[in-house]
């Protein structure tokens, strides 16, 4: 009599390899998520710069205009005291812009507001120094340095 001992051959995949797959996805998650979110804070943040985008053309027409002064927060669109509150649905990450004369600097903030926090740039003209000249505009954090990373690699001093 011949017994037949087939061994039972099982496939799929052992314990130790889901562990080991479970742990490299794990790890490519936990690199992930913190990158996208400073992503997405990122992309708030440069909505509400590029929303300051039509007062900075006001600004830089009424200065090649004019050419001798820059123009007073109401002649660049902003109210009295140099504010400009977004309308409901215009932005949904822009706090304010505003509009003000420090030291002689013209500048335009942004503020954005992520979360709990605010993020606020400086967006400040350069005088020009010929006739017709255009007008440049630099972008600057304002407030804490270690919100820089959220703002567009034009604002970053890199």
């Amino acid at each position: 009599m011949l017994i037949n001992l087939k061994r039972n051959e099982q496939s799929g995949f052992t314990l130790i390899e889901l562990m080991i797959v479970i742990a490299i996805v794990a790890i490519l998650v936990a690199l992930a998520v913190p990158a996208y979110q400073d992503y997405t804070i990122r992309a708030k943040v440069t909505e509400c710069i590029s929303n300051v985008a039509p007062f900075k053309i006001a600004v830089s027409e009424f200065r090649m205009t004019v050419g001798t002064r820059w123009p007073t927060a109401v002649e660049a669109g902003f109210d009295d005291h140099g504010y400009y509150m977004p309308m409901e649905g215009e932005s949904t990450h822009c706090e304010s812009l505003q509009y003000f004369e420090n030291d002689g600097r013209l500048q335009l903030i942004a503020r954005a507001s992520v979360g709990e926090a605010g993020i606020s740039a400086y967006l400040t003209p350069s005088v020009p120094t010929a006739l017709n000249a255009s007008i440049n505009w630099t972008c600057t954090l304002a407030g804490e340095p270690s919100t820089a990373k959220y703002l567009p690699a034009t604002c970053r001093s890199i």
